[in-house]
């Protein structure tokens, strides 16, 4: 056998084919609207981008579509990937989320 080769599996891969260094674990995510006016978001990555009408969020492999009317990011935490959003939530949407730029604090803390 020959010395660095263990399990059979390629160094720096997992057996599945993927680099190992690539995955990122799905955090789970929860999420709690109250009044159509609180909204609180758990397990979030990163958030894409918002504005008054729609805040964009990358929970896992999806995205998260929040639409409503004078939306606002009361409260980000960026370590725990807690969110609370305040305003008129009207829609809450998933999509497939896109290889991208890395998001929106992504783009704010590249070197």
């Amino acid at each position: 056998m020959e010395k660095g080769m263990g399990s059979g599996a390629a160094p720096g891969r997992d057996g599945s084919g993927k680099s190992a260094a690539r995955q990122t674990p799905e955090r789970p995510h929860e999420l709690t609207l109250s009044g159509r006016r609180k909204l609180t978001v758990s397990g979030v990555d990163d958030v894409e981008r918002f504005d008054e009408q729609e805040i964009v969020m990358r929970c896992g492999g999806t995205l998260l579509v929040v639409g409503g009317e004078g939306l606002s990011v009361s409260r980000l935490s960026v370590e725990s990937g807690d969110v609370a959003i305040a305003g008129r939530v009207s829609s809450l949407i998933y999509e497939e989320a896109p290889a991208g730029r890395g998001g929106f604090w992504g783009r704010m803390f590249r070197g």
